[in-house]
This record gives structure tokens, C-alpha cells and sequence, in this order.
């Protein structure tokens, strides 16, 4: 793997970052006068983004949902108040510190795909003491295009140095499958995510139930017989 580039997806792969960002939507929900949602049930959302996110638990405490120009005011605070308390609770999924170090000591080349903004991915790296780690990160707004848009994957690449047949995708939904797909990598999914889609029905490469299987997937994925 000393070769290869692995470009990996944050929220829900590398950190759990659900608790902050429910407790920061039921923060605003109750300004709003609604009561809160449940983490467990809403922590499958908290990969789609704050807009979505607010709609939805709006849906589910059954008041109206704004139009988009009404509803993005709140979706601003909505992201201050996540500001606000993102490495409270939030932490990297367990094995992801101790695995990642090993594939960089390798020599693998690592870099962070996420459709989440840039300054909130960094600061969370920067907190958790994982930039070293990493030789390239591309938040979804400092791309020309992101996730699903293979260009995303094809930024990391260069950055990095790496070509596309050395390269596999780590995720956990639909939207980091249909990425890969699209730039042509193989991916491995992690079944601990938040995608709503059972992982195994998301059509990866292979499926992972702990991070630190990521090493055993990349040998069989990137082995002569493999790849």
C-alpha cells in the first residue's frame, strides 16, 4: 500500500461528529419552540448537511417547513450554534487514530474527500491532532465540484500526486460510492456510518464493520488478484 493514495470521507468514517451537531439543531429547535429530536434516531442524517437536517426534524415535530429562502436564515444559525460546540462530544471512531497512523508510517499517501465546509473540517483536525496525517483535505466548499462529482476525488489525486489506479475510497454512503464510482477508484464502505442505506446495500467494493479492518480491505482490493 506504500504506493497508493487512500482518500477518505470524515463525517461518519473518520469522526462521529452526530452528538454535536443533533445538540446543535435541538439547541435551535427549542428557540423555535419545538421540542427536540432524538440523537439515535436523526444521527443517520447528520451526514446530509444542515439544511436537511433542519428540515427534517421540522417534519418530524410536525411544523411547517420553510421555502429555501425562508429557511436558510435558520440553517445559518444552525451552523454558528454547531461552531460553537463541534469537538464537545464529538470524537474519531474507534481504531481510526491508531489505523491511519500505521498506513501513513507505510508510506500510503492519505487524504479527506468531505462535502463538509473546509473550516469546520480543519478546525476538527486540527483538534484531534490528525493533520499530520494527511497530505491533502477538501472540504465540499473549496472544490469545484463535490461529491458525488468525481472531480472531488480527481482534486485529491493531484494534490496528493497519485494516479487514479492508485487509489481506493473509504465512505459510509451512497454519495461516497456514486463517487467513486464515478471517478473510477474502488471503494470500501464502513458499516458504522450514518448512511440510512444499510452498508452493504450501497454497492461498495467491501464493507467494514471497524476501522481498523481498513488495512486487511486495501490488501485484498489493491493485491495483484485484486486490482
Amino acid at each position: 500500500m506504500a504506493q497508493h493514495a487512500i482518500l477518505l470521507d470524515f463525517d461518519g468514517t473518520l469522526v462521529d461528529t452526530a452528538p454535536d451537531f443533533i445538540g446543535a439543531l435541538n439547541r435551535l429547535l427549542r428557540e423555535m419552540d419545538h421540542p427536540s429530536v432524538p440523537i439515535e434516531q436523526f444521527r443517520n442524517l447528520a451526514g446530509d448537511g444542515a439544511k436537511r437536517l433542519l428540515q427534517r426534524a421540522l417534519g418530524h415535530v410536525g411544523a411547517p417547513v420553510p421555502p429555501d429562502d425562508e429557511i436558510m436564515p435558520r440553517v445559518k444559525q444552525l451552523i454558528a450554534y454547531y461552531y460553537e460546540v463541534m469537538t464537545v462530544e464529538s470524537r474519531p471512531f474507534p481504531g481510526v487514530v491508531e489505523t491511519l497512523t500505521g498506513l501513513r508510517g507505510g508510506g500510503a499517501s492519505l487524504a479527506i474527500c468531505t462535502n463538509k465546509p473546509q473550516a469546520a473540517t480543519d478546525a476538527l483536525i486540527g483538534h484531534f491532532g490528525l493533520a499530520p496525517l494527511f497530505g491533502a483535505v477538501l472540504g465540499g466548499d473549496t472544490v469545484a465540484a463535490k461529491k458525488p462529482d468525481a472531480g472531488h476525488l480527481h482534486e485529491a489525486l493531484a494534490l496528493l500526486g497519485r494516479r487514479v489506479d492508485e487509489a481506493v475510497m473509504v465512505g459510509d454512503s451512497a454519495t461516497d460510492v456514486a463517487a467513486a464510482r464515478a471517478a473510477g477508484i474502488p471503494v470500501v464502505v464502513v458499516s458504522y456510518g450514518y448512511s440510512p442505506v444499510p452498508a452493504h446495500e450501497l454497492g461498495g467494493d467491501l464493507v467494514i464493520g471497524h476501522f481498523s479492518e481498513l488495512p486487511a480491505a486495501l490488501l485484498s482490493l489493491l493485491s495483484p488478484n485484486g486490482r
